[in-house]
């Protein structure tokens, strides 16, 4: 076998773990309304099946991208695999809500191990030169996955169940682990002697969940309330004490201090927080609109998300050629405009609207992210030294998932708040489409995508 095929088959490998990944986070989204009747739960106890998934992933994918780093990302992947199957067969099996919850946020980990051991190991394999393709092979594996995910959820849910999207996690895993073992090779660890600091992933933790708790608790008790209120306090206090810790005490940082002080890298971090309040909005609620508001199935609802995933996977593939000639700052800004506009558009949903019309707003969504999350990664990884690859890539994606649990947390809070569903996700829509567009503005001054010397 020769170099250019074994390189084939090695991408092969690993865009099918990093379809493994997306698979299972949209195709859990169609069957929320199924298990929300099978457990007898509200909205709000059945989004935090996703929220509770996002937090621990996006907490714990930094220390799994500097763990690669110093086991070699090859091994990290195996051990991210076995988690993620383990408990994805448990899930399969609750019995209540609180162990299915729980089982998510066990293998939401595994998953936080896979993914920037993944990322690592392509770049690695396709090297700087064709960093830009990397980025968009990678990114038409997560839209291949996002697109199919939730029509196969759909189809699980409404003939098998929605316990069988878990149980299909098993022989996807197995095949990709398969795969990987006899196409990859072993990697070495770039930074063996580093450890991650307990501390600083400690109050990392304790701000994110003191924030997403508050805004939960905040549709029932209001945002006046003392109990909000003080776990608002704790999230800004946790949050500052894990920004002191990390840049003035700690010696081995969760975040690095050559990462936290380049402002590039921070600034393309913001913006995909941004940007990503718009994505887990319309992957989340557009299936709601969609099963409670026109009444249809959870099958139907995966495949009305099909112009979203299916733009999000073709665009990306495409924006890893057109980052070597249009660059980062550009892409990125017409990824954020996009995903804006289709947010505007979604935000227009109502009970008496055509189906059709409401397709050219995922179209947009689907087209932003593609020019968006490779263009954002890609640029993320380029800007930090060599052995900081997998941080990097977990950094990008911590901000991400955060700011998709974020903006979940936010979502709920105004659609439950509102006098029906459709106004609550017309109103949620439109502060997504705002901070899209903030997201531009972040991406218009501060990215270049240029390679740091």
């Amino acid at each position: 076998m020769n170099i250019v095929e074994a390189r084939s088959l090695g991408l092969a490998a690993l865009i099918s773990a990093i379809f493994l990944i997306g698979y299972d986070y949209t195709a859990f989204s169609v069957a929320l309304p199924a298990i929300q009747k099978e457990f007898g739960v509200d909205i709000t106890t059945t989004m935090w099946l996703v929220n509770a998934y996002a937090l621990a992933f996006g907490v714990s994918v930094i220390s799994c991208g500097r763990l690669a780093d110093m086991l070699g990302r090859r091994r990290t992947f195996f051990i991210g695999a076995s988690l993620f199957s383990l408990f994805s067969l448990l899930g399969g099996f609750s019995s209540t809500i609180w162990m299915l919850m729980g089982c998510r946020v066990l293998l939401s980990i595994g998953g936080a191990m896979m993914w920037p051991s993944v990322i690592g190991m392509t770049y690695h394999l396709l090297e700087n030169r064709h960093a830009g393709v990397a980025g968009g092979l990678l990114m038409l594996g997560c839209g291949a996955a996002n697109a199919l995910g939730p029509i196969i959820g759909g189809i699980l849910t409404d003939t098998l169940g929605w316990r069988w999207i878990l149980f299909l996690n098993l022989p996807v895993t197995m095949v990709a682990m398969l795969v990987c073992w006899r196409l990859v090779r072993s990697d070495r660890p770039t930074s063996a002697g580093e450890h991650v600091d307990i501390a600083g992933l400690f109050f990392l933790s304790l701000s994110l969940l003191a924030l997403l708790i508050g805004l939960d608790l905040s549709i029932d008790k209001g945002f006046g309330s003392y109990q909000v209120l003080l776990l608002f306090l704790g999230f800004a206090f946790s949050l500052l004490v894990f920004i002191w810790l990390d840049y003035h005490t700690s010696r081995e940082a969760l975040i690095p201090k050559d990462v936290v002080k380049n402002k590039r890298f921070l600034a393309e971090g913001v913006a995909t927080l941004l940007v990503s309040v718009a994505f887990i909005g319309a992957l989340m609620f557009v299936p709601q609109f969609l099963n409670k508001v026109w009444d249809f199935s959870a099958l139907q609802s995966g495949f009305a998300l099909l112009p979203m995933m299916l733009f999000f996977g073709v665009i990306s593939f495409v924006s890893g050629y057109l980052y070597e000639r249009l660059g980062a700052k550009l892409l990125a800004c017409m990824g954020a405009l996009c995903m804006w506009a289709g947010m505007l558009v979604l935000s227009k949903l109502t009970v008496q609207l055509q189906p059709v019309i409401f397709i050219p707003g995922l179209v947009l969504m689907g087209v932003g992210m593609g020019l968006f999350y490779p263009t954002i990664t890609t640029a993320a990884i380029l800007i930090l030294r060599y052995d900081r690859a997998s941080l990097a890539a977990a950094t990008i994606y911590m901000f991400q998932i955060i700011g998709g649990a974020i903006g979940l947390g936010l979502n709920t809070t105004i659609v439950a708040l509102a006098p029906d569903l459709a106004t609550g996700i017309g109103r949620a829509f439109l502060m997504n489409a705002h901070l899209a567009l903030l997201g531009m503005v972040v991406s218009a001054f501060f990215i270049n995508g240029k390679k740091r010397s």
